[in-house]
C-alpha cells in the first residue's frame, strides 16, 4: 500500500518565480495536467487581501476566483489554497459545502503560532480540511514545537508540516522531526513535507521519509521542475518517478513533461530558480532566500562579499525579508572602506577647462572603435573608462564601483578612480560609493551614472559618453566583452532604459551630455 501522496505546489510557490503572472491560460492548463498525471493534491495558489485580484495571478482575493479553474469532476484529487496568517479576513470565507476547494493551508511564523492556530480552527468550523504551515520549523527548539504539536492535536486538521522553508535541513534534521512528530502528533492527522532546495537535499529527504514513514500517511511537497522562490523545489516529475519504482504508485508523468516544454520553460528562460551560490550561501545563513535573490541581482558582489553581508545579519531580521534592512546593510558594507581623496584636488585640476569622454562597455565602443579612437586622441579630452579597460586606444583613468571588475583590472598600468565598496590598495582616487547613488532602483548604482554623478560633483561641465548602448533582454546585446554579459529580463531591461533615461536628463541640467556611439538614450 503506498501511504506517500503528492502535493504539487506549482502555482503558488513557483509564483514566487513569475510574480504570480501564469495566465488563465496557464493556470487551467497546469491543473489540467496535474490532474491527468494523477497527483494527488493540487495547491491551486494564494488567497489574500494584501493585493487586488485582476485575472491571469495566482493570488486570489475570494475563493470564488478559483472555481473557474477547479473541475465539477475532480477524479479523486483534493484542491487546496493558501493563506499565510494575518493576510486575509476569515469572516470573507465562504462555508466548505458553497466552495469546489477542498482544503486550506495556513502558513505562519513561530511568533505567531498560537494565533495562527486560533485563525486555522475559525476555517475549520466552516468545513474545510486544514493543513497546518510552521514556516521555518528549524527555528522552533523542541519544547516550542511540541507545545505546537499539543495545539493541533486539539485542533485535529487534516495535516501537519515540517516546513524547510530555507532549504538548510540534512537528512538528520528531518529525522529528528519526524520521530518527534510521528511519537507525539495524533495518529489521524498526516505528515506533511515542505521543502527547498538551496543546499540539493529535497530529493534525498524525501527518498528519507519515504523509507521510514512505515504505515504513516506522508504528503510531499513539490512542484513542476522544482519552479519555487529562490532554489526552488523538489522536482514533482523526478518523485513521481522515483514513487512509482519504489512504492508501485500509478502516477503518469508524461503530461508534466509536455508542460515543462510548453509551460515551465518559458518561465525558467524569462527568471531562472535552481541552486545557486547565493541560495547556498542564504541558507548555510539560515536566512530568507529573498535577502540571497536582493544581493545577488546587484552584480557587484563576489560571492565571499555575499557572504560577510550575511555575517552582518541580527538573526531576528532573518527569516522574513526585509527589503529596507538589507539595502541599509548593503550600503553599510559598500561603505566599509575610508575614503582617499588626497588627488581629488589634482583630478579636478587636470579636468579644467576639457571635455571628457566617458567609456561605458557596451557593444558600440567595440563597433565605432575607430570614431572612439579618434575623439579620445584630441589634447583638450580626458578619457575615463568604466568598470574595464577599453583596448582600443589608451585612457587616463579606470572609474570602478563594481568589486568583481575591479578584482580583473590591471592595475598596474592605469590610475584607478574606486568606490569605497572596493577594499585595496591598488588605486588613484577612492570615492564616496553612497555619495553617488541614485533614486533609482533599477539603476541606483548603474556605473556610468556613478561617474557621471562623480564628474559633475567635481565641476566637469562637458561630457561625451561610448557604449553606453541601453539594455536589452539578449545577453550578448549589452556589453562588447562576453564576460560582462548579463541575462535579464524583459521587465527589468524596460525599468533599466527607463531609469538610465531619467537620470541622464535628469544630469544634463547640469552638465552637456553628447552620446559620441550610438544608443537608446540618443534622444536624451
Amino acid at each position: 500500500m503506498n501511504n506517500i501522496s503528492i502535493l504539487d505546489c506549482t502555482l503558488r510557490d513557483g509564483g514566487y518565480c513569475n510574480e504570480w503572472k501564469f495566465g488563465d491560460k496557464n493556470i487551467s492548463a497546469i491543473i489540467s495536467g496535474l490532474q491527468e498525471a494523477n497527483v494527488d493534491i493540487v495547491e491551486c495558489g494564494f488567497i489574500t487581501n494584501k493585493i487586488k485580484y485582476s485575472g491571469n495571478i495566482s493570488k486570489f482575493n475570494t475563493v470564488e476566483q478559483f472555481e473557474k479553474f477547479i473541475p465539477i469532476n475532480k477524479k479523486g484529487v483534493k484542491f487546496v489554497a493558501m493563506i499565510n496568517y494575518g493576510e486575509y479576513n476569515v469572516d470573507d470565507l465562504p462555508d466548505a459545502n458553497n466552495s469546489r476547494l477542498d482544503a486550506i493551508r495556513v502558513a505562519f511564523h513561530r511568533n505567531d503560532m498560537i494565533e495562527a492556530i486560533n485563525f486555522s480552527k475559525k476555517i475549520s468550523e466552516k468545513g474545510y480540511d486544514i493543513f497546518i504551515q510552521p514556516m521555518v520549523s528549524l527555528n522552533y527548539t523542541d519544547i516550542e514545537f511540541l507545545k505546537l504539536i499539543d495545539l493541533v492535536n486539539s485542533l485535529k486538521p487534516y495535516a501537519f508540516y515540517i516546513v524547510d522553508s530555507f532549504g538548510t535541513m540534512k537528512n538528520q534534521q528531518l529525522l529528528h522531526f519526524y520521530y518527534m512528530v510521528d511519537k507525539n502528533l495524533d495518529k489521524n492527522i498526516v505528515i506533511g513535507y515542505h521543502s527547498h532546495n538551496n543546499m540539493q537535499m529535497s530529493y534525498s529527504n524525501a527518498q528519507t521519509l519515504v523509507n521510514v514513514s512505515n504505515n504513516r500517511h506522508i504528503i510531499i511537497d513539490s512542484s513542476i521542475q522544482g519552479m519555487g522562490r529562490g532554489a526552488g523545489n523538489l522536482n514533482t516529475e523526478l518523485f513521481m518517478e522515483y514513487l512509482n519504482d519504489v512504492r508501485g504508485a500509478a502516477y503518469y508523468v508524461k503530461p508534466l513533461l509536455m508542460l515543462i516544454d510548453t509551460v515551465i520553460n518559458r518561465f525558467y528562460m524569462e527568471n531562472y530558480w535552481g541552486y545557486s551560490l547565493p541560495n547556498y550561501l542564504s541558507a548555510v545563513h539560515l536566512c530568507h532566500p529573498n535577502y540571497a535573490q536582493y544581493l545577488s541581482s546587484k552584480n557587484t558582489l563576489t560571492v565571499e562579499n555575499m557572504g560577510e553581508i550575511f555575517d552582518m545579519m541580527a538573526d531576528d531580521k532573518k527569516n522574513s525579508f526585509d527589503k529596507e534592512y538589507i539595502e541599509e546593510l548593503y550600503l553599510k558594507y559598500m561603505n566599509r572602506a575610508c575614503i582617499n581623496d588626497s588627488y581629488l584636488k589634482d583630478f579636478s585640476n587636470c579636468l579644467k577647462g576639457k571635455r571628457v569622454l566617458v567609456i561605458a562597455p557596451g557593444k558600440s565602443g567595440e563597433v565605432e572603435k575607430d570614431k572612439v579612437a579618434e575623439f579620445a586622441k584630441d589634447k583638450n579630452t580626458v578619457t575615463i573608462a568604466i568598470n574595464s579597460e577599453y583596448s582600443y586606444c589608451s585612457v587616463d583613468y579606470i572609474f570602478v564601483s563594481n568589486i568583481i571588475r575591479y578584482r580583473e583590472i590591471n592595475k598596474d598600468n592605469n590610475k584607478l578612480i574606486i568606490t569605497s565598496n572596493i577594499s585595496g590598495n591598488d588605486f588613484y582616487l577612492r570615492v564616496n560609493y553612497a555619495d553617488l547613488l541614485n533614486k533609482i532602483e533599477a539603476v541606483e548604482d548603474n556605473a556610468g551614472l556613478m561617474a557621471i554623478k562623480f564628474l559633475i560633483d567635481i565641476g566637469v561641465k562637458e561630457i561625451y559618453i561610448a557604449g553606453m548602448d541601453g539594455y536589452s533582454r539578449n545577453a550578448n546585446e549589452n556589453y562588447s566583452a562576453k564576460e560582462l554579459e548579463l541575462s535579464i529580463n524583459d521587465t527589468l531591461a524596460e525599468a533599466m532604459n527607463k531609469g538610465m533615461i531619467e537620470m541622464l536628463k535628469e544630469y544634463s541640467k547640469t552638465v552637456n551630455i553628447t552620446m559620441l556611439t550610438n544608443s537608446r538614450y540618443l534622444s536624451i
